[in-house]
């Protein structure tokens, strides 16, 4: 017998270790733990190490990023964060939290919030036998009738125990009586109940009162016990007692019931008459809470609903009913109330944490805030689900028990949205559900992602010459789509380079408003327009940037007065001579001003203006040519020497102008010129003498031409003896065209070439010039002959022999000589000044030597 129960002890221990094995295991597969502690410890007592079961690291279970999160409402349980422990927060009392449950379990989550990691703990509540059994009433009063026969039995009320186990009441004990017993029974519901049993018969005259104290213990260590005393008295005899037509009433109320509504009726009746026969309710055994909740009318038996009832709170209430008639005998019912549960709470929705603001370069997959839920309906009722509203670049994933993560889906741009209002709902099963709702302001932060960006890719800029140095020419600006100090834009210009010179000694930028200033007075002659290149570049880290092209066009200005080109300006007093044969009709073209004006458009369009003339009505000038025509004949009363003052003007606004002084030689003789060259003499005394010097030149070479054609004349007049060859003794010349000129920057002015016939006569024994008659045409013909020519012709018409032409030849050019010695000293006379007149002189001396 011994063997056997030491083989049955060790298969008991076996069955032990393989059930602490196969919970150890389902541990590490779900990854919760489990604590057990006793109740009624006190604050700051020890539960169990989290960071050593779990394996974490201290450093992760800091106050800013994890905490502990009860399920309950109320907070049991805190985090040691220097050691990892969980200890006690509130006092814990378990028949508060658990009432009548068997297994009491908290639950608690540890949420790491910079892993985002849940860890989930299981805490049991063990039953201490701290709770006493006690009666309802201190004082239990029966009354039995005298008549009644040994043997009857008397119910008494239940103590209560709300501890459980051997904690809970587990007998009663009655004092010493020879009328009365005890009698200890169990109910089907496992639960022991005492009835009074009458031993003997009680004689009212003998005894009408019996004291009995009833005792309740519990099995505790150490034991507690509950005492109340009872009261017997023994009154006339009364044989009936009260009868319920149910011994178990059943009802079903719903959760949100209406107050004083009736759940349920007893109904008891007594066979008695009389005052025997009435009943009276009364509640035998019943909670401090659903004595808060129910009511029972101690006439009518109805049971009321006077308080709120809760499905979450208790499931069930089970109640006695004892009814008792007026001549001390009772009877008892059970109640068993059911609570229908209903969707009657909304769900909670709390943040345990939130990444506010988030970078815009945040990856799809960032985890944004940390949701939990809870429902404290059941079933259906109490299983919540969360959702987003709008299409939003974010969603809800579910991470661990009733805890969401909020994680972005797609990429972020602050740029188009710089935050997000994010509207969370929580929503149950329930029939119909109910939902809560909150919402998340959720800040984007900036990144240098966008460079910065002018409206154009090209201004062009006009300004007009001569500005004052520092004038702001434009204001450019860029824009960047970014935020803060990403925003901040500086300005520059890149450098270039105008020809030689770089544009940064021409323009300058404010770097902050990419105002363009102007570093110098633009001229239009000197160039139309400069481009540069402006750089934008913003503040972020690293930077970014943009270029834009300015062009700035120069505006002309009416800053430069006509320049003249033709006849050129007398510095020195001198004026230029131009011919003009007397014969000429109206209409002839003497000369022509040329001039230019370095601006342009209307600026550069000239006038040209006859201001003042020494006989007014012989000439006329063209108002936009510049030409100098006659207006009509010349009489004999009209001076040779005739002076024109002409005046040049622009078309700007002011207008600018220039004179010139032209003067015109009015003769058909060439000894009225050299009379009348005396007049064109300079103030000086050296230009007199060179004057001077001129005109005996000028009268040597030609006597010296006269005497050479007689000489060569008489020569053939030997030879040819036919008179006939006497009378073609006049040769005609022709003089050498004048020259071209070209103007100021490319502008080419033509002046007229004006050609005039030569023609020396031997008549009255004086040489004569002689003009043709006028074509009136804007430029004369030209007679462009070689020497080689001329001299055929010459020695064709005067028939000159071949050992003759060499003669001949000298002779011809001796005239050209002469002809181009005579219109140098012309022009020689309208030099500038007195220092040219002197370069010229070895020019002069050379003709002289070869003529």
């Amino acid at each position: 017998m011994e063997m056997a129960a030491t083989g049955r002890r060790r298969d008991f221990k076996r069955q032990v270790v393989f059930c602490f094995l196969i919970l150890a295991v389902c541990e590490m597969i779900f990854g919760q733990i489990r604590y057990s502690i006793p109740e009624e410890l006190q604050k700051g007592s020890f539960v169990g190490n989290i960071a050593k079961d779990m394996k974490l690291n201290i450093k992760e279970l800091s106050v800013l990023t994890a905490s502990i999160i009860s399920r309950g409402r109320n907070q049991y349980f805190a985090l040691d964060f220097k050691n990892g422990q969980v200890i006690i927060n509130e006092k814990i009392d378990r028949e508060e939290i658990c009432r009548e449950v068997s297994q009491c379990l908290l639950n608690v989550d540890i949420v790491v919030e910079e892993t985002v990691k849940i860890y989930a703990i299981e805490v049991t509540i063990q039953d201490i036998n701290d709770n006493s059994p006690t009666f309802p009433n201190e004082e239990i009063v029966l009354k039995i009738s005298e008549s009644t026969i040994p043997g009857a039995r008397y119910l008494l009320q239940d103590a209560e125990d709300p501890d459980l186990g051997n904690n809970s009441l587990q007998n009663y004990q009655l004092s010493y009586s020879k009328y009365f017993t005890l009698d200890v029974q169990i109910g089907d519901d496992g639960l022991k109940y005492a009835e009074l049993v009458l031993e003997e018969s009680l004689d009212r005259e003998e005894q009408a009162v019996h004291y009995l104290i009833l005792t309740a213990t519990d099995g505790g260590d150490p034991v507690r016990s509950g005492t109340t005393q009872i009261h017997v008295i023994v009154l006339d005899a009364n044989d009936n007692a009260p009868v319920f037509n149910q011994s178990l009433y059943k009802a079903d109320v719903l959760e949100n019931v209406p107050l004083d509504t009736v759940v349920i009726s007893l109904n008891a009746t007594d066979k008695d008459e009389g005052i025997h026969s009435d009943v009276i309710y009364l509640f035998r055994k019943i909670t401090d809470k659903a004595s808060q909740i129910f009511q029972l009318n101690s006439k009518t038996g109805a049971i009321s609903v006077v308080g709120n009832l809760d499905f979450e709170e208790s499931e069930v209430y089970e109640i006695e009913v004892q009814a008792n008639d007026g001549g001390g005998l009772s009877a008892r019912c059970k109640v068993l109330i059911k609570v229908i549960n209903l969707n009657d709470n909304i769900p909670e929705l709390t943040f345990t944490s939130l990444l506010s603001p988030i970078s815009e370069d945040s990856p799809p997959g960032t985890t944004v805030a940390l949701l939990n839920v809870h429902d404290r309906d059941s079933g259906e009722n109490g299983r919540v689900t969360c959702s987003i509203s709008g299409n939003l670049p974010f969603q809800l994933k579910k991470s661990s028990g009733n805890f969401y993560s909020l994680v972005t889906n797609r990429n972020l741009d602050r740029e188009q949205v710089t935050e997000y209002s994010i509207r969370v709902t929580a929503t149950d099963k329930g029939t119909p559900p109910l939902s809560t709702t909150k919402n998340i302001l959720l800040l984007i932060s900036d990144k240098n992602d966008n460079p910065p960006i002018f409206d154009q890719s090209f201004y062009t800029v006009y300004v007009t010459e001569n500005i004052p140095v520092g004038t702001s020419i434009y204001s450019t600006m860029a824009k960047d789509l970014d935020q803060g100090q990403n925003s901040r834009i500086t300005y520059s210009i890149i450098e270039g380079q105008l020809g030689e010179v770089p544009l940064s000694s021409y323009v300058s930028i404010n770097s902050e408003t990419g105002v363009i200033y102007a570093l110098k007075s633009y001229d239009y002659e000197q160039f139309k327009d400069l481009q540069i290149q402006v750089k934008a570049e913003d503040g972020g880290s690293p930077s970014l940037k943009s270029n834009t092209t300015v062009k700035i066009v120069i505006l002309d200005q009416n800053d430069n007065s006509p320049e003249i080109l033709y006849p050129s300006f007398i510095i020195d007093g001198s004026t230029g001579v131009e011919l003009a044969p007397r014969s000429c009709d109206p209409g002839y073209l003497v000369t022509k001003v040329v001039a230019v004006d370095a601006d342009s458009g209307q600026n550069a369009w000239l006038s040209y203006i006859l201001v003042t003339s020494s006989e007014p009505g012989l000439f006329t000038v063209g108002l936009h040519t510049g030409e100098i025509r006659t207006d009509r004949l010349f009489f004999e009363k009209h001076s040779i020497k005739q002076t024109l003052v002409i005046l040049v003007r622009d078309n700007g606004q002011p207008p600018l102008s220039s004179t010139v002084t032209v003067t015109v030689m009015v003769t058909d003789s060439i000894q009225d010129i050299l009379s009348d060259l005396s007049s064109l003499s300079s103030p000086t005394d050296t230009e007199s003498n060179l004057t001077l010097y001129l005109i005996i030149a000028i009268v040597t070479i030609s006597c010296f031409f006269f005497i050479f054609i007689i000489v060569l004349l008489v020569i053939k007049f030997r030879k040819w003896k036919k008179s006939q060859l006497f009378e073609s003794s006049s040769v005609n010349f022709s003089a050498i065209p004048t020259s071209h000129y070209v103007g100021v920057d490319g502008v080419r002015a033509f002046l007229q070439t004006y050609s005039q016939d030569l023609c020396l006569t031997t008549d009255s024994g004086k040489s004569q010039f002689k003009y043709p008659n006028s074509s009136h045409s804007n430029t004369l013909a030209v007679n462009q002959v070689s020497q080689k020519q001329a001299s055929i012709l010459i020695t064709e018409a005067l028939n000159i022999s071949d050992e003759d032409q060499s003669l001949f030849k000298v002779s011809f050019h001796l005239l050209l000589f002469q002809d181009f010695y005579f219109f140098f000293l012309l022009r020689f006379k309208s030099l500038k000044d007195f220092h040219s007149r002197k370069k010229c002189l070895p020019i002069i001396i050379l003709f002289q030597q070869l003529i």
